[in-house]
């Protein structure tokens, strides 16, 4: 597979929020500064501009994103602004760090506010495009608790003009019909990929409402690793590897997904870009199912 020549355009585009085209082979910042290889801001600098180079218009980010000096608002904001017309950058709030690295606590309703004026600030932008209210800290499993009071925080900030569309993360079905009650949901980011498949029902509901469903962790992690030697059979077929089927695997099984896969080197970024020109055949899908 020659990768070379390929862009993230080859992967298609989907329009967030009936009004934003973005591609569907992104960029998730998580690993510039928080748990990646980089401590270097101008290393990751050079990474987000290789990617935007590239064809990548759509970059996932949260103001918790970050170790020691290094943060991933910051960095974004060395490395692009001022930014493309058309690049898009979403952001999380609702997880709090309360000393250490790994937030354990989450905002009230009140403190989301200062939560989303601090992205506008260390962003650089009058608006952020896409908004996610992250529910559960960073390691709790979704569902349980009502999301409404903080949802709706976040939709009068929307009607103020701070943030253009909202989403929900780290949420079940129920969770996400009580956001969609209060305000329109234009992306949820759950956990899921090709062997962590539990949200199937839910991405097949984003599509048909027009929703766009934002994996994380979509080559494996989070306590839900890619059993890798069950894709080998397929990436050999293709002269790829292993996490580019994984990454073509979620631009096939529904075009509601847009892909974010993260990372700190340039040659994994490369790797990464390449997926978008991987097309599987039916075969494959039937093999990647088994």
């Amino acid at each position: 597979m020659t990768a070379n020549s390929i862009t993230a355009e080859a992967a298609g585009t989907l329009t967030l929020g009936g009004d934003l085209p973005v591609r569907r082979l992104g960029f998730g910042a998580m690993r510039l500064a928080f748990g990646g290889s980089v401590r270097d801001p101008e290393t990751a600098a050079t990474v987000l501009r290789s990617a935007v180079d590239s064809g990548v218009n759509h970059i996932d980010t949260a103001g918790f994103y970050g170790f020691g000096d290094l943060h991933s608002h910051e960095v974004i904001r060395q490395a692009l602004f001022p930014y493309p017309a058309d690049l898009v950058i979403a952001t999380k709030v609702g997880p709090v760090i309360e000393g250490g690295v790994v937030p354990t606590a989450e905002a009230k309703p009140d403190q989301l506010r200062q939560l989303v004026e601090e992205d506008l600030r260390r962003l650089g932008v009058d608006r952020l495009d896409l908004v996610y209210l992250r529910v559960g800290g960073a390691t709790a499993a979704p569902g349980g608790v009502s999301i409404g009071d903080r949802f709706a925080a976040l939709a009068q900030l929307r009607e103020e003009g701070l943030i253009r569309h909202l989403g929900v993360s780290n949420v079940d079905a129920e969770q996400l019909a009580e956001a969609q009650a209060i305000a329109p949901v234009a992306a949820v980011q759950n956990q899921f990929h090709v062997h962590f498949r539990g949200d199937s029902e839910l991405v097949a509901r984003c599509a048909k409402d027009g929703i766009a469903y934002v994996p994380f962790f979509p080559v494996g992690g989070g306590g839900a690793p890619i059993d890798h030697d069950r894709l080998k059979a397929v990436a050999e077929r293709h002269g790829a590897t292993t996490r580019q089927v994984a990454l073509a695997w979620l631009l096939a099984v529904s075009p509601a997904i847009l892909a974010i896969p993260g990372t700190s080197v340039l040659d994994h970024l490369t790797e990464n870009i390449a997926a978008a020109g991987l097309t599987l055949t039916d075969e494959d899908m039937a093999a990647l199912s088994e």
